[in-house]
């Protein structure tokens, strides 16, 4: 099981996101926007954060800044609705350690995250 920070201000997709990982068997922290994302970061210690990239207050963007300069070492996951050509590469480009688009497929999402927990336990299932 690994303990997963989402860092997400809708509260419909917050609660989508919980559910599908704990049905995956995580344990799940939940931040509204990049500033409360901060101070769970530094207290909880994650082991993968996702955080969507429209954030109110703090982007998604600024918010990884802060994380990198904090020196959260978890991987950072950027989640996002406006997936346009060429956002991959800039996510990447800016120091996230990958990128998912929304809506997410709730059969195979905790599989995806396989690749950004490589040394936790991830149970395989096929559907929630």
């Amino acid at each position: 099981m690994a303990r997963i920070l989402l860092i997400e201000d809708e509260p419909v997709n917050r609660t989508l996101f919980r559910r599908v990982l704990e049905w995956g068997g995580h344990e799940i922290l939940e931040a509204p926007d990049g500033q409360q994302g901060i101070y769970l970061a530094l207290d909880h210690k994650p082991d993968l954060i996702l955080m969507d990239l429209s954030l109110p207050h703090m982007d998604g963007w600024t918010t990884l800044e802060h994380l990198r300069r904090k020196q959260i070492s978890a991987p950072i996951v950027a989640l996002t609705a406006h997936a346009m050509s060429g956002d991959r590469e800039r996510v990447l480009a800016a120091g996230f350690n990958g990128y998912l688009s929304k809506p997410i497929d709730v059969r195979t999402f905790n599989q995806s995250l396989r690749v950004y927990l490589s040394d936790k336990a991830i149970p395989s299932q096929s559907s929630p």
